[in-house]
């Protein structure tokens, strides 16, 4: 049985083969050499790093998705979620048509509220039971933009287009690529309808995400630039909510200009983002309506993210140690799962293997789904394996249970 470097090299050379492409082909188009796409596609090599997965697959015309067989095998009650996506894929195809909803629904206030629980869900990173709410909330939204006019009408697209934006996050994370574009679609088409003049953007940061999957750098960075540029004003002003959209927008233009290698712009980026995170300072929203982790221990974490983007992993590192103490405490399991498994890369590549699993057990206990569910860490996982030595290889195998990598 090949393991699961071996099937995605395999996946790579029968992707190649597809367009008839050489592996010189493939390399001059990634920048690498043609022994690293030989080794690439006999499993020598991990694609441990998101934005070489993505790169390789859009240079061979596939989604990421498809090179690293994405939704992983698993048992068939962790699949349940897809009946939930299936049923927000009726939902959203269906969006200009008569909604089917029997009663009277909800006023606007009564939906905001219901999405309160979706945020704690999603900071929880409990994407499967945010898609089994969804259907219903997104009927219920639609049929009120029916039945309302004026201001009710409004906020009415805006609640479809923040539950849209947690569909669309829980779809990334557990790799469903047709509810990760329609989502993002659908909420475009409903913020601009929702009277929030910050909406928008937040659809854009969205699209941002998507443009990542096809290794578009520079069309990430522009589209931050635009949806920057749309807030300006309020955030001019001190908007709280426009700075939280301000200075998750810079977050995204870091990353985008990471993993493009443009260092400067990607450290610049995290400064403006830094700034922003100051501005706000300990002020507290009433109720975040557009859900966006943004505060300084966000920013913080994003440093680290981006330096090791750009393999820089012992900046990466040395900004760890020199975190704000708390900065991680006040951040959501989903951001803490996120982080711990950046730490356990940054360990991996240098050459601390056992810090790197115990980096990795921590991020899998603060954030399972989200940790089993992710590529990188699964990566990162096998390389640990491969290195393993009889110390540790209990842990490992159970592990890789866990993650189904044997299956």
């Amino acid at each position: 049985m090949m393991d699961d470097a071996q099937s995605i090299g395999q996946r790579m050379r029968d992707a190649r083969l597809r367009l008839g492409l050489t592996q010189a082909d493939v390399a001059a188009a990634l920048g690498y050499t043609q022994g690293w796409v030989s080794k690439a596609e006999k499993g020598r090599i991990e694609l441990d790093r998101t934005s070489m997965i993505n790169a390789v697959a859009s240079v061979l015309h596939i989604h990421p998705n498809e090179l690293i067989e994405r939704p992983y095998r698993t048992t068939a009650s962790a699949n349940q979620w897809r009946v939930s996506a299936a049923s927000i894929i009726r939902e959203l195809r269906r969006y200009d048509l008569a909604p089917v909803f029997d009663g009277t629904p909800r006023p606007a206030p009564v939906l905001w509220a219901e999405t309160r629980g979706l945020h704690s869900l999603r900071d929880d990173a409990k994407n499967t039971s945010i898609l089994a709410l969804l259907p219903d909330l997104l009927r219920e939204a639609r049929a009120l933009v029916e039945v309302s006019r004026g201001r009710q009408r409004e906020e009415a697209f805006g609640v479809y287009a923040v539950v849209c934006k947690f569909g669309h996050t829980a779809a990334h994370a557990l790799g469903h690529p047709e509810l990760v574009t329609m989502t993002c679609e659908r909420a475009a088409w409903a913020a601009d309808r929702s009277g929030d003049e910050l909406l928008p953007a937040v659809a854009d940061w969205m699209r941002v995400w998507d443009m990542w999957a096809t290794a578009d750098w520079d069309d990430a960075m522009a589209l931050s630039d635009k949806a920057l540029h749309r807030v300006e004003p309020l955030y001019g002003r001190g908007d709280p909510a426009a700075v939280r959209v301000w200075g998750s927008l810079q977050l995204r233009a870091a990353v985008s200009a990471a993993r493009a290698s443009r260092a400067g712009e990607a450290r610049h980026r995290v400064a403006q983002a830094h700034e922003a995170a100051g501005r706000l300072g300990g002020a507290l929203l009433p109720f975040d309506r557009h859900s966006l982790t943004f505060s300084r221990g966000n920013v913080a974490i994003h440093a680290v993210n981006v330096e090791l983007e750009m393999s820089h992993q012992s900046e990466a590192l040395r900004l760890h140690r020199e975190m704000e103490p708390g900065a991680l405490e006040s951040l959501p399991r989903s951001r803490r799962g996120h982080y711990r498994l950046d730490l356990a890369r940054a360990y991996l590549w240098s050459g601390e293997r056992d810090r790197a699993l115990h980096e990795l057990e921590i991020a899998e206990a603060t954030a399972p789904q989200l940790i089993r569910n992710h590529p990188i860490a699964r990566a990162t996982l096998r390389r640990i394996r491969s290195a393993g030595r009889a110390g540790v290889s209990e842990r490992l195998r159970r592990m890789s249970s866990r993650f189904h990598l044997d299956d």
